[in-house]
């Protein structure tokens, strides 16, 4: 077992549980877990903490479990905890045979309640949650004692079976813990700890009309699976009191709370709540829109796991809450995409050039690089013709200054192929731009020429008999503000949308090769950026793909300034 690892063993967490290890306090032992709630999918912030639960876990030669904190019927669906566990595995951590849920432990907790009753530590309220909230104090004022508070301990567990059995409507009563209502820290204000409704849930059906609240679910079923360092993110400190005293007063076996700081991102939202909103009003098309920080909205836009992995490392672990720029995750992926992603020609507005002395008939190919920082990749045959398209921007009729690209009488390098010069150029009946007419220079095949002439533009292409269609759809931030969540105003981080956060071009054109593409394929489209294949909307016959990020870095020009 490892005791101490060095790369990354310097954060505040890794020199608790080196501590613990030199102090003998779990046996050597570590184990963690990642407890997510099935009410929705997973975020990029959740890829911090399975990356930090799982990846601690690896270090020390330790386990981690999965755990499904389900205790909420009401907002709980099988379709999330499906989500969650492809979400995990995709992201390259495994849990073994270790996939556990509250709910498979109802009857111990309700056997911890019924506990804390009998100790005179728990009783039965039967005031409405308004009337309890009404009570609870402020920061500066103590809460006030419930009526209810000196049940008797046969009293409260009378109330307390029937609550479990069926016999009271929702609302009509809860258990609190009997801790201090004049405490400094609202949450040990005889915390509510059991509530009735009457909701099927999608493991125990209606077997149980009573759930617990997450505080003391939480810590029992820590100590059950015997974890030895329970991480949770920093709203969560004031709770750590809490989290102590449920064990201590059921002399329970005590697991370590650690918080850290969770992720906050720019021009993102990270609340379930929020993200759920806009499902719900249709602002974005389901959790898997690649324009949604949900795990697998960044899978179906390109992202890859790797790079993933490599931010959540890169950023870091600390005890103060701050906002991380989201240049740095688009850095770490294409730092990933640049080593792996293969090159290929993508036109996105194609413009139709013929030059007019190649042979009609003729068709050549041509070899090009399937990515030159990957030697292994090798190369690929790129059909050449006739009649070719090329980007609408990579020609002016008038260029302005420092325009390298095609214009009349000028001579550019089509990449792999040819130099070519612009003769002539066909407008239609509206004076737009319809077909380039040029020549090339047959002595210039692999873009180089033999009485060694340079030109100053390379410009990407596609042969229009063996072009094949494509949707492409570009991507911009979905928020306009880099905290959408200032907004104060009514309509709040809604009214900060970003109406041109998607851009969808139907009629772009891509090299023959990617008619085998992979659903999930990834791809440079040189000089244009890096794209996936949509997993969910491309079709044989329907080719569609989304820009995963740009090939500019601005983390990398921050990086170089600094």
């Amino acid at each position: 077992m490892t005791t101490e690892p060095t790369a990354q063993g310097q954060d505040f967490i890794r020199r608790m549980i080196n501590e613990h290890n030199r102090n003998g306090r779990f046996e050597g032992r570590v184990h963690t877990r990642f407890p997510p709630e099935p009410n929705g999918y997973l975020h990029i912030g959740h890829a911090k903490s399975i990356c930090l639960n799982f990846g601690i876990a690896a270090e020390y030669g330790g386990l981690c479990n999965l755990r499904f904190d389900d205790t909420n019927p009401t907002k709980e669906e099988t379709e999330y905890v499906a989500s969650i566990q492809e979400d995990v595995r995709w992201l390259g951590f495994d849990w073994g045979d270790r996939k556990f849920y509250a709910s498979d432990y109802f009857e111990a907790l309700f056997d911890y309640a019924v506990a804390l009753i009998r100790k005179g530590k728990a009783y039965v309220d039967s005031r409405s949650a308004e009337e309890i909230r009404g009570t609870r104090g402020t920061l500066t004022e103590p809460g006030t004692d419930s009526p209810y508070r000196e049940r008797t301990a046969e009293e409260n567990l009378d109330l307390f079976t029937r609550m479990r059995a069926g016999d009271f409507p929702d609302g009509s009563h809860v258990l609190r813990a009997k801790i201090d209502m004049a405490s400094p820290n609202i949450n040990l204000r005889d915390p509510v700890i059991y509530r009735i409704l009457h909701a099927p849930h999608h493991r125990t059906g209606n077997s149980w009309c009573i759930y617990p609240m997450y505080d003391f679910a939480h810590c029992l079923c820590d100590s059950i699976e015997r974890i030895t360092h329970s991480i949770c993110t920093l709203e969560f400190e004031d709770h750590r009191p809490l989290y102590d005293w449920f064990l201590e007063q059921l002399e329970a076996y005590h697991p370590q709370q650690i918080e850290f700081a969770r992720l906050n991102l720019t021009y993102t939202v990270m609340s379930k709540r929020k993200l759920l909103k806009l499902v719900q009003e249709g602002v974005v098309d389901g959790w898997s829109d690649p324009r949604m920080p949900t795990i697998s909205g960044l899978r179906r836009r390109g992202y890859t796991p790797e790079s993933i992995r490599a931010f959540c490392e890169r950023i870091g672990v600390a005890k103060r809450d701050s906002t991380v720029d989201i240049a740095l995750l688009e850095h770490c992926l294409r730092e990933d995409l640049n080593l792996r992603a293969a090159r290929v020609m993508g036109v996105l507005d194609p413009l139709k050039v013929v030059i007019e002395n190649y042979p009609e008939d003729r068709v050549e190919e041509l070899e090009a690089v399937n990515n030159p920082e990957d030697p292994a990749a090798g190369t690929r045959l790129v059909p050449f013709s006739r009649e070719l398209y090329i980007e609408r921007d990579d020609f002016r009729e008038e260029p302005p200054r420092k325009y390298f690209r095609l214009a009349p009488g000028r001579e550019v390098r089509l990449r792999y192929g040819y130099f070519i010069t612009c003769t002539d150029c066909v407008k239609d009946e509206k004076g737009e731009i319809r077909e380039i007419r040029c020549t090339y220079d047959p002595q210039t095949r692999g873009g180089a020429a033999p009485d060694g002439r340079k030109v100053k533009g390379t410009i990407h292409w596609i042969s229009a008999r063996h072009a094949v269609p494509a949707e492409v759809r570009l991507y911009e931030h979905l928020f306009t503000a880099p905290d959408p969540e200032e907004a104060k105003e009514e309509g709040g981080f809604m009214d900060r949308l970003n109406s041109r956060s998607l851009t969808v071009l139907p009629s772009c054109l891509v090299e023959p090769s990617l008619a085998a593409a992979a659903k999930e394929g990834r791809y440079q489209f040189e000089r244009q950026g890096y794209f996936c294949l949509d997993a969910q909307d491309s079709r044989p016959d329907r080719l569609v793909f989304n820009r995963t990020v740009t090939l500019r870095d601005s983390w990398a020009k921050m990086e170089k300034k600094a």
